[in-house]
């Protein structure tokens, strides 16, 4: 049978640092979006592949621009 562990005493501490997650951001599906245009417009119609090309270089931009934002939020000790 298994056996019972019982700990008695002290309560152990909370974790002393908050876990940081970054919130919902549309980036990635746009930068999904746009590569799939990239690399289908240099087969099929390369005007398209310009179009993709140009999306995927603002979504980064902003996608950076974002991230670099978020993280310069964040307490030092983090």
């Amino acid at each position: 049978m298994a056996e019972e562990v019982r700990v008695t005493g002290e309560q152990a501490e909370e974790a002393g640092e908050a876990i940081h997650l970054p919130g919902p951001s549309y980036q990635p599906v746009v930068l999904a979006v746009a590569l799939m245009l990239a690399i289908t417009g240099v087969v099929l119609f390369p005007p398209v592949a310009v179009i993709g090309l140009v999306i995927v270089l603002i979504t980064l931009f902003l996608w950076i621009r974002d991230t670099r934002r978020e993280i310069s939020e964040l307490p030092l000790e983090h």
